[in-house]
């Protein structure tokens, strides 16, 4: 069956190269050892057929290195020197042409995934000027890394995180899904150059076997599952699907989040036994607070004014006495349709105004008083001074005919 040849980067397109040189690598898988000519580029040894090739056939990532220890066992070549390579997938040996070359070797590693110039190691002040050189070079290049990762989460990528990510390194997603084994076996998380992701997985084989993958961001968008035949994908969720889809369900995302409680809880010491006991706290519901209904809104209205109002209003006797000659000049007019009664029919309604009625003037009855008294009287209760004078002449008139006629 025909394999679609794996898409590489080109040398052109790697990090800067530190060291380089032949190496013959042997892994745990290989029968013999292979003489190719490698790379350190990076934090990454990139392996080549020879110095003319534009395309590495294979590549090792230093993320992984524990520790290195030399392989004192004897070789063909009297001259060349083992090295071992502890990584956390096995082990693999490298043969160095020198001891020389095994310490520049060595050194250049250190100082590529400490991020420090070892110590231990004799080396020449040139040397260690170059490893100095490369220590910062790293540095500035991991940094680079994590602060284009960092902004491409911040932009699109933070909100589009399945529900299995976690920012933790590879020994820790290791640790977390043999601890909790029943949420999952399928965890997304940050990839150690800060460039990727990667994607960690646990299954049961005679004890826990975990694989892990490389999730690459491509430059025109989307990811691939970096295996060796790659596998595009548009987001994320569409590498945890494929997964998921590929494994037949074997394998499931990790949801480290657990249901939420439904009561409140606490753990509270009886007084009397000194013990400590679970509570639930009770709840009172809380009754819905009425939402005042909102008053009509009234509408505009034309203000009708009643005959008290216009009585009201204070007019001066001139002004009635006008009021009533316009009305005998002009008769009322029936009411308009708004039914506002006219001012001069309004008038009407009022009491008529009568004249004052002067008071009777009462006079005493006839009495048995003297004149004298009388004109007295008269002269008191009297009005004007003509009445009083007319008054007086009548009675000398009547007192003269008595005295006439009893003198007859």
């Amino acid at each position: 069956m025909a394999t679609t040849k794996r898409a590489r980067r080109r040398r052109n397109q790697l990090p800067q190269c530190y060291y380089e040189g032949y190496l013959e690598k042997r892994s745990s898988n290989d029968t013999a050892s292979r003489r190719l000519w490698t790379c350190l580029c990076g934090n990454t040894l990139f392996f080549f057929n020879n110095t003319k090739d534009n395309d590495y056939v294979e590549k090792l990532d230093l993320i992984d290195v524990i520790s290195l220890t030399d392989d004192c066992n004897r070789d063909r070549n009297l001259e060349a020197a083992r090295l071992i390579l502890h990584m956390k997938d096995g082990e693999i040996k490298i043969t160095a042409p020198s001891l020389e070359a095994r310490e520049l070797w060595k050194g250049f590693i250190y100082s590529v995934v400490e991020l420090s110039v070892p110590s231990s190691l004799n080396l020449l002040p040139g040397q260690i000027h170059m490893m100095r050189e490369t220590v910062e070079t790293e540095r500035e290049r991991q940094n680079n890394l994590s602060l284009t990762l960092a902004a491409a989460s911040s932009s699109n990528l933070v909100e589009d995180m399945p529900a299995c990510y976690q920012p933790v390194s590879r020994t820790e997603a290791e640790i977390m899904l043999e601890r909790h084994s029943d949420r999952g076996n399928l965890l997304l998380r940050p990839s150690r150059d800060g460039a990727s992701l990667a994607v960690t997985t646990r299954q049961d084989l005679n004890g826990s076997v975990f694989r892990h993958y490389r999730v690459a961001r491509k430059h025109d968008g989307g990811y691939t599952f970096d295996v060796e035949t790659p596998i595009p994908c548009a987001t994320l969720h569409g590498v945890i699907n494929c997964l998921v889809e590929k494994t037949n369900g074997a394998l499931t995302p990790f949801i480290m989040e657990g249901p939420y409680e439904g009561s409140i809880t606490f753990v509270q010491a009886n007084e009397e036994s000194g013990e400590n006991s679970l509570q639930c706290a009770p709840i009172t519901p809380i009754p819905p607070v009425p939402v005042p209904a909102l008053p009509p809104k009234p509408g505009p209205r034309e203000r009708v004014p009643t005959p008290e109002s216009e009585s009201d209003r204070g007019d001066t006797q001139e002004e009635k006495e006008e009021d009533t000659a316009v009305q005998a000049a002009h008769p009322p007019q029936p009411p308009p349709t708004c039914f506002r009664l006219p001012r001069a029919e309004r008038k009407a309604l009022k009491p008529p105004l009568m004249p004052p009625v002067p008071t009777p003037r009462t006079f005493p009855p006839t009495s048995t008083e003297t004149p004298d008294a009388r004109l007295r009287r008269l002269a008191v209760n009297s009005g004007p001074l003509d009445a009083v004078a007319q008054t007086i002449s009548e009675e000398l008139k009547l007192k003269l005919e008595k005295r006439m006629a009893h003198q007859q």
